[in-house]
């Protein structure tokens, strides 16, 4: 055992060559110290040098990037106080590369009973046959445990929807399809999710569907609880919901002449094509 804890290697025993340490005998033959030795030696040090190399030029490409940047410059964000953001070399770009992806958002926005969650699932496990990671944040099932703290007051569904966004907005940056479906039924709201990520990373999908029809489909029986009045401020009731002005995919259905939500996945994904989301 050496002074740096390392048994010293012994004929016939070889280990990783990254690592330094060489083979210098073959089965029982005695140790050759002959120069051939002496030159693996100095290759050994001279590839550890350069991994060495590598790995500080990685750290130097992220301080160079930053330089001139106060590192010790502590913010304040709401009512988070003190606070730094910590930069780290793998970047959305290398996500990207290794899922063979663009990471973006899909934010799919209509009434209660417009077909969101369907379309949703539909067009992630399309992407999947695909070979294309997405990931769904349904309305509903965000409130499960993310968001259960809050209720449907306005002040509580604009915060249920800036949550979502954020998280939305960790899924993209992670290099993830995410699919997020809710109704959030104001243009203020959904402008600042579309905000949070950079340009063309948010895609507004809106169902177009009249109210009439999803009424009539009622899937959750909400829409007989509120025109009995046991639910209160149910959007397309007695609260307005605000329809996209500029968004990037319509997806309309009338009665007596909707498409499947294959079909409305269908039409998602061409655009994702289109707009080079589906490959790195």
């Amino acid at each position: 055992m050496n002074a740096s804890g390392l048994k010293p290697a012994l004929p016939g025993i070889s280990s990783s060559k990254r690592l330094g340490f060489f083979s210098f005998s073959d089965g029982n033959k005695p140790f050759d110290s002959k120069p051939r030795g002496v030159c693996l030696i100095k290759a050994a040090m001279e590839e550890t040098q350069t991994l060495k190399q590598d790995v500080n030029g990685m750290v130097d490409k992220l301080a160079n990037r930053h330089a001139g940047k106060n590192h010790n410059q502590l913010s304040t964000i709401g009512n988070s106080t003190n606070i730094k953001w910590h930069e780290c070399p793998v970047e959305k770009i290398d996500r990207e590369k290794l899922l063979k992806q663009k990471g973006c958002v899909i934010w799919i926005t209509g009434l209660s009973g417009s077909g969101k969650s369907t379309v949703a699932c539909a067009l992630s496990h399309m992407l999947y046959q695909r070979g294309n990671l997405s990931y769904i944040l349904d309305g509903d099932n965000v409130r499960h445990g993310l968001n259960r703290d809050l209720s449907f007051k306005a002040e509580d569904r604009a915060e249920n929807i800036r949550r979502v966004g954020e998280v939305a907005k960790l899924f993209a940056d992670a290099g993830f399809i995410c699919i997020a479906c809710l109704i959030s039924p104001y243009r203020r709201d959904r402008a600042e999710c579309r905000s949070m990520l950079p340009n063309r990373d948010f895609v507004e999908v809106f169902m177009d569907v009249p109210l009439q029809v999803c009424e009539n489909r009622d899937p959750k029986g909400l829409y007989k609880l509120a025109r009995a009045g046991k639910i209160k401020g149910f959007t397309g009731i007695d609260d307005p919901y605000e329809p996209p002005l500029d968004a990037e995919i319509v997806l309309q259905c009338n009665t007596g002449d909707c498409s499947t939500p294959c079909d409305m996945a269908e039409k998602v994904i061409y655009y994702l094509e289109a707009e080079g989301y589906l490959q790195a």
